[in-house]
């Protein structure tokens, strides 16, 4: 299995300096390469108080000028938000800079200011989402484009940046309800599950996704995506211990933001106790508990899992204590499964 590492938004406004969150982000990133990951997965926001928070692309391409071989993902990439031309040559100019090594990781998002930033509605992300991916991909194939949506209209369109793969860069698109498990499995796109869901609903999930891909005739992808929150340490009520006040903090303002939308399980989760919300979701343990964990994911198909492994309150002398031990202790075992 392939091993990836996200980063998600953090760091609490007005408690690091911005030149020094960015020094940081650069020695996890050496740190996160030193230790084996896979893939390096750097997640988008906008005014996302009570967090601060650096963008992708730019994040991104100066990360690809680092040593190593790691993957670059948008993990993910609020695609609705965003105008698909430019996107489809950020994307492109991207996966030149890192020769290939980029994947471009999607979602709807779900914060109601975000949607009123930039002008759209709630109701018209998934709608979007699909043609974006449509338009994005003629961009990055065709000589010539005409397109007239419902969202967005080029005409004649002769596009200027080409991907270096062929033909463009594998698309991860999230999900975490059934209506956009449908979606995904309507567009043959690589699933990528969010860190809520729990094992029963994941399964269930899958099977919808595989059955949604046959019916609209696409063979299913090589790879499948999960992203959890984690947490390693000696034993499990150690790993709880540490981890607790980073994990209530983040998921108080998942639940304050709406993360959970209208569905039902994972309101339970992400308004629920925090006690079931470990024990149904998050990897956390002793490394024999966490590689456990994560062979069943394996098992259920998974073949990348990316990990969260810095979170709010930890210092950075902890997320690379963090990383260096999941380094040594989890991840060759998970590249042996």
């Amino acid at each position: 299995m392939r091993a990836g590492y996200q980063v998600g938004h953090v760091v609490m406004r007005g408690t690091v300096d911005h030149q020094q969150q960015w020094q940081d982000l650069l020695s996890q990133y050496r740190a996160v390469n030193d230790a084996g990951f896979d893939s390096y997965c750097y997640g988008n926001h906008f005014l996302i108080d009570p967090f601060q928070h650096f963008q992708p692309w730019t994040v991104l391409a100066r990360m690809a000028a680092e040593p190593g071989n790691m993957t670059l993902a948008t993990s993910v990439l609020l695609l609705p938000l965003l105008n698909p031309v430019e996107v489809a040559e950020q994307a492109a100019t991207l996966d030149h800079i890192a020769e290939g090594r980029f994947v471009l990781g999607v979602g709807l998002g779900y914060r109601i200011e975000e949607c009123e930033a930039f002008g759209i509605k709630m109701s018209e992300r998934s709608g979007r989402i699909t043609e974006s991916l449509e338009l994005m991909r003629r961009l990055w194939t065709e000589d010539e484009v005409t397109h007239h949506g419902k969202y967005y209209n080029v005409t004649g369109a002769k596009p200027t940046a080409r991907p270096y793969q062929k033909p463009g860069p594998k698309v991860w698109q999230a999900a975490m309800s059934d209506p956009a498990i449908r979606r995904v499995g309507r567009t043959g796109d690589i699933l990528f599950v969010g860190p809520a869901q729990g094992n029963e609903s994941i399964r269930k999930q899958i099977d919808l996704y595989r059955e949604t891909l046959e019916k609209c005739g696409h063979e299913q992808p090589e790879d499948m995506v999960i992203v959890r929150e984690f947490f390693c340490a000696g034993t499990h009520e150690e790993a709880i211990t540490k981890a607790r006040a980073g994990f209530e903090t983040k998921y108080r303002v998942y639940k304050d933001q709406g993360l959970h939308g209208s569905d039902d399980e994972l309101t339970r989760k992400v308004t629920g106790d925090l006690e079931t919300l470990m024990e149904e979701t998050f990897v956390l343990g002793s490394s024999d508990e966490c590689l456990e964990q994560i062979e069943e994911y394996k098992n259920m198909g998974f073949t990348d899992v990316i990990v969260r492994l810095f979170y709010p309150e930890m210092s950075q002398t902890e997320a690379l204590e963090h990383i260096s031990l999941v380094g040594e202790k989890v991840i060759p075992e998970m590249h042996r499964l």
